[in-house]
């Protein structure tokens, strides 16, 4: 018999001996008398992911995406803040795109490939193995507890997202951090409150943000839409129809509606008992009644916005409704 069998089919079974924050420690699989050797070949087979020396998360559909990236982003954060290996004497803020992951606010390409914090000081930056170490001084009203873990705050998280990216992925981290409750003042504060690299892009994608954009895809789409000089289109409008009433995406007037298929728009439609088939014809018979409101109606999706073809679909429609020159 296999020695260890047991722990090795524990494993097997997706069944790990989890911390509070979901982590799973080397040290805790081998006092239950795994080997390295065993836990490695859990790695290679799939059954772990190492996120952090020593520091490992078992797979989950919620990791997939661009939005489950983040997630398992903020796993990796986790590790490097509450680890031994951490190479900080006491622990620094979480910042930029690691913060955005605790705060739950999603973001158009972020740099998650290191985990970010903030030394609080004007030098000391430096990228490390997977640490990314930015001199940065902040408020101490800059700075928040989120699950135990010091983080920079929506508002000062959002503003150096923003500051260090292009206009898309500043209108999208100003758009979702409103959306998450963030303080669009606060936010215009934190930006004049000292010289930053970016701040012009910053300041013209704060004063787009809209909190009612819903997604990366919908904040992404407006972005390609403002960018080219398309009329801005109204977000979140209630249409209503025979069989109750619908919000749009987008709408120009009430002329033309926009909508964002995102990959897993369908999953978030749907209603306790119901299947993805349900959900998809559901929409099927709100776009049919949509439609008999008179509007024209336009989907994209992601590929469109990787393609930057998002404005060559709208505009031929605007101007022929006469919504554009």
């Amino acid at each position: 018999m296999e020695p260890n069998g047991g722990l090795v089919r524990l494993i097997a079974m997706h069944s790990y001996p989890c911390d509070s924050y979901g982590l799973v420690r080397r040290s805790v699989l081998l006092g239950m008398g795994l080997s390295d050797n065993q836990i490695a070949d859990a790695v290679r087979r799939g059954l772990l992911i190492r996120v952090y020396p020593g520091v490992l998360v078992a797979p989950s559909a919620s990791f997939d995406g661009h939005e489950g990236a983040q997630r398992l982003h903020r796993m990796t954060a986790i590790a490097v803040a509450t680890s031994g290996l951490s190479t900080s004497d006491s622990p620094l803020p979480l910042c930029h795109a690691t913060a955005a992951a605790f705060h739950g606010i999603p973001l158009l390409k972020p740099d998650i490939a290191r985990v970010h914090v903030t030394t609080g000081g004007r030098s000391g930056g430096a990228v490390h193995r997977y640490r990314h170490l930015h001199a940065a001084p902040f408020d101490p009203a800059e700075v928040t507890v989120v699950d135990g873990i010091a983080v920079t705050t929506i508002e000062r998280t959002a503003v150096d997202v923003a500051a260090q990216g292009v206009f898309a992925q500043a209108l999208t981290a100003f758009d979702q951090a409103i959306r998450m409750g963030g303080d669009v003042e606060v936010m215009g504060d934190i930006l004049e409150s000292r010289r930053r690299v970016g701040v012009r892009v910053a300041r013209r994608a704060l004063a787009c943000a809209n909190g009612l954009s819903e997604s990366v895809g919908e904040s992404w789409s407006r972005a390609q839409m403002i960018e080219a000089g398309l009329p801005v289109p109204r977000l979140q409008h209630r249409f209503h129809c025979p069989s109750g009433s619908y919000h749009t995406d987008f709408d120009w007037d009430e002329a033309l509606i926009g909508e964002f298929d995102g990959l897993h728009k369908y999953g978030r439609l749907l209603r306790p008992g119901e299947t993805a088939e349900h959900a998809v014809v559901r929409e099927k018979l709100r776009e049919d009644e949509l439609r008999a409101t008179d509007a024209h109606f336009v989907r994209w999706t992601w590929a469109h916005l990787e393609s930057d073809t998002v404005v060559a679909l709208l505009k031929p429609r605007l101007k022929r409704l006469g919504l554009c020159a």
